[in-house]
């Protein structure tokens, strides 16, 4: 985007208070200069995104067209006006942000499934997921009922199905199923399904009950169905010569597939700070594409008289590209998000070697970030997307920072030294990048990551990616399994490593609970600081951490009411646990992962009977109710009511109630004792009822 140059700004007299004034004027005025204002387009159509989705009702869609049109209008208008001019580029990328969402949604969303559906029916499958032992995820569409069945409208479901008879994209199957709706967050501000369901148009969740059958393979030639039967055949050979975590890690650092790790090795995994080894992106996309890169161009200069009249650089690019596109397909193709970013940043990369430009830019972040924002506008609100597009943005405003020159050549003990504080400052660098983002989706942190990926790094570059790629290359002869050996060997050097890291770690994490306020300032610190290319840029991050101090930490609930299950947890002391539900239930389980803490399966001041349950605590009653005769006394008597029946109005004129119908509408309850008002302050996971991914409960 053209934006014309500001006036020069007047030379200000470096002396008092105007030093530093002037010296950020002069920065800003650079940035724009320099035309970086494309670098914050993307972060305004975020900010787009991110107000359409906090809306608690739809907005007019014609509302937001009009909004695009007159910031289309103002933009056209204002050439020699040029912060009108600017201000209305943003603008205009804000508006397209938040109207990205409901076009993705007409154009791919699914009617959400409402009530459960049993009975026999047929569908084609669109995507194998994972396998797991004894069955698959997969999603199928063209969902149509036989016999009393209940037509289901939704465009497509996600199901679970056994692992015969084998089955690909582009099958047509027939079973007995269950479909249920998807399922709401399980706490305020979590992982949200149903909205991520919405738009990759999955309208349920289910699994087969019994008779599956394959009714007619997928015909002609379908390259969703090839590769799929490849990523297959490649996860056999993996399986038929490795076992346990290193296949399992195998298998999701070639094919994509992280269905076989388990929750030990992950939770190790992360503790360390190595989670993101086992997840395609750009780490093992660079290795690789960066390998052929190398290695071509290698090849090339070898042949002295080749080389001189080919251009070994572009074609050594190309090359880049293809393998990057190739290891994409493995990985499962644009539907593997992660891997897609990557890819996408690598050919942008590589494309500026072939147009002869610096390859490493902000520019081409920016580039790389509008296109998934109109590939895939929802991915913003993964943790992935967060995660990657920090690290990146930091990354690459490291890199553009003026560095000393070296004279002479090094000594080959200087590279390999080099190679490690290489290491070791890009870990640092990217982990603080990524704290804010992972410490408020994962509520931890990996203190010793740094040392960690400095261990593991030289394992990943020189063992497991390379004998990987190798052992793919040689599956076609039979000739893998040397390659597969070595590649798991290095898997199990790798787990060693994030055993006992985690074991110094030991003491040092942390739970921290943080709002979504936090991630908003974190967003305009990396905004500021991608825009500038000074050392102002720094200046961002540096405001934004009293910021987040102050208003970013989060409060832990005195009450938690599930919405699907029975589980109601209460606060006593420091801990917390059930009047209603089990432990080992998934609500309890991510509650108390969440919580950093372990929820107890019962409490002390608790008393049960027919009707219900009294927990009488320091501060609040609470009373559980099983049976209507209960409500008059309760209701009197408590101050929260919670009960899975329809409470009666002139119970809500006593006290708080939460019932059956507050949870159908609204999801799981958290809930705080705020002794100023001697009331509960409440959130739900479930605060927009209204809008289009969320399932109409009449």
């Amino acid at each position: 985007m053209q934006v014309p140059a500001p006036p020069r700004l007047p030379q200000l007299r470096a002396r008092g208070g105007t030093a530093w004034h002037a010296s950020l004027l002069a920065a800003i005025a650079d940035a724009f200069e320099s035309r970086r204002l494309l670098v914050l387009i993307p972060f305004a159509m975020i900010a787009g995104l991110i107000a359409y989705a906090d809306l608690p009702t739809e907005p007019n869609h014609g509302v937001l067209l009009a909004l695009v049109l007159v910031c289309t209008v103002l933009l056209a208008v204002s050439p020699a006006r040029p912060r009108l001019r600017r201000v209305s580029a943003l603008a205009l990328a804000a508006a397209i942000g938040a109207g990205l969402l409901p076009l993705h949604g007409m154009l791919w969303g699914s009617p959400m499934l409402a009530f459960p559906a049993y009975g026999t029916y047929e569908a084609v499958i669109d995507e194998v997921l994972s396998e797991f032992d004894g069955g698959r995820r997969i999603v199928v569409s063209q969902i149509h009922p036989l016999g009393d069945a209940r037509p289901v409208d939704v465009r497509r479901a996600r199901i679970i199905v056994p692992a015969e008879p084998e089955v690909a994209p582009g099958d047509r199957i027939r079973a007995d199923l269950r479909l249920a709706r998807v399922p709401a967050p399980i706490l305020p501000g979590a992982f949200d399904s149903q909205f991520h369901a919405y738009f990759a148009g999955i309208g349920a969740y289910g699994n087969v009950t019994g008779n599956f059958a394959l009714v007619a393979p997928g015909e002609g030639l379908d390259l969703v169905r090839s590769v799929d039967g490849l990523r297959r055949g490649i996860a056999e050979k993996i399986d038929g010569t490795l076992e346990g975590p290193p296949a399992a890690i195998a298998r999701a650092m070639l094919v994509g597939d992280q269905s076989g790790i388990s929750d030990e090795i992950r939770d190790v995994m992360a503790a360390s700070g190595l989670a993101h080894i086992y997840s395609i992106s750009g780490l093992h996309l660079s290795i690789v594409a960066g390998g052929v890169f190398f290695v071509v161009r290698a090849l090339m200069a070898a042949f002295a008289g080749l080389a001189g009249y080919l251009p070994a650089k572009k074609i050594a690019a190309l090359a880049g590209i293809a393998a990057a596109l190739g290891y994409l397909l493995l990985a499962g193709g644009v539907a593997n998000t992660p891997a897609f970013r990557s890819t996408l940043m690598l050919v942008l990369i590589f494309g500026a070697v072939l147009a002869g430009r610096r390859a490493l830019t902000m520019r081409n972040v920016a580039f790389a970030a509008l296109v998934i924002l109109l590939v895939d506008p929802a991915d913003v609100f993964r943790a992935s997307f967060q995660l990657s597009f920090a690290a990146v943005v930091v990354l690459i405003g490291v890199y553009e920072l003026p560095r000393l020159p070296r004279e002479g050549q090094p000594s080959l003990v200087r590279r390999g030294w080099d190679v490690v504080l290489t290491t070791a400052w890009t870990s640092l660098v990217a982990g603080l990048a990524t704290l804010l983002f992972a410490a408020y989706h994962f509520q931890q942190t990996a203190p010793l990551g740094v040392v960690a990926n400095v261990l593991v790094l030289p394992v990943l570059m020189a063992v497991i990616m390379p004998f990987g790629v190798f052992s793919v290359l040689a599956m076609p002869f039979g000739l893998e399994q040397p390659f597969l050996v070595a590649m798991g060997w290095g898997i199990a050097r790798m787990i060693e490593i994030a055993v006992l890291v985690t074991g110094w770690s030991a003491g040092l994490e942390t739970n921290p609970l943080l709002t979504p306020a936090a991630l908003i300032v974190g967003l305009a610190a990396l905004a500021w600081f991608a825009f500038l290319a000074s050392p102002w840029r720094f200046a961002g991050p540096l405001l934004a951490l009293p910021v987040i101090v102050l208003l970013g930490f989060d409060q832990r609930p005195d009450v938690l009411v599930a919405d699907t299950t029975q589980a109601v947890a209460v606060r006593e002391g420091q801990a917390m646990g059930l009047i209603a539900g089990r432990t080992g239930s998934f609500a309890t389980d991510v509650w108390s992962e969440h919580f950093g803490s372990d929820i107890a399966p019962g409490l002390n001041e608790l008393r049960c009977d027919s009707l219900g349950c009294i927990h009488e605590g320091a501060e609040f009653s609470i009373a559980l109710v099983r049976a209507h005769d209960a409500f008059a006394e309760d209701c009197a008597r408590s101050n929260l009511v919670v009960t899975r029946l329809r409470a009666p109005h002139i119970c809500r004129e006593l006290t708080q109630v939460v019932d059956i119908g507050d949870l159908d509408r609204d999801g799981v309850h958290w809930l705080r004792w705020n002794a100023t008002v001697s009331r509960f302050d409440v959130r739900q996971a479930i605060d927009d009822p209204e809008r289009p991914w969320r399932i109409a409960i009449p």
